[in-house]
């Protein structure tokens, strides 16, 4: 399995939000924790506010914050929405009438692989990543 950089900036962004309870955060400051670029942090914050892991607050003193506790968000409900076309193998179709196993068989085989590796994710959460936010570059919020 291989997940795009987008869903890595997702599990991050997350995780920064996580890592900062009771305020807001913003992408600018996400994007400097982890040296990565505004613009493609901002397309992902966008989504994840759509799909309600995130609150979003506009204006001069906004950002955003979890709009769910973290034990409440699932690995695989993220992964379901940064990875739509998750598609295992990249040639379904181009290789059709060639293939040792016939396309629908192996089709099956292939879904059955996605859904006991979703359903291993959806065995955890946001909390089990945003445990030891050190780990991933973010200093505990001072107390």
């Amino acid at each position: 399995m291989r997940l795009t950089q987008f869903s890595e900036y997702a599990l991050r962004l997350l995780i920064f939000a996580a890592a900062h309870p009771g305020r807001l955060v913003t992408v600018e400051e996400a994007a400097a924790s982890y040296d990565i670029s505004r613009t493609h942090l901002m397309k992902v914050a966008n989504l994840l506010v759509r799909h309600d892991f995130l609150k979003g607050v506009r204006g001069r003193s906004g950002g955003l914050t979890l709009a769910l506790r973290p034990e409440a968000i699932s690995l695989g409900a993220i992964i379901r929405v940064t990875e739509p076309a998750f598609s295992i193998v990249e040639c379904f179709g181009e290789a059709e009438g060639r293939s040792l196993l016939s396309l629908d068989r192996w089709r099956g085989i292939l879904s059955g692989a996605m859904e006991v590796f979703l359903a291993e994710l959806d065995r955890y959460s946001l909390r089990d990543l945003a445990a030891d936010p050190e780990r991933f570059g973010i200093g505990r919020p001072a107390a």
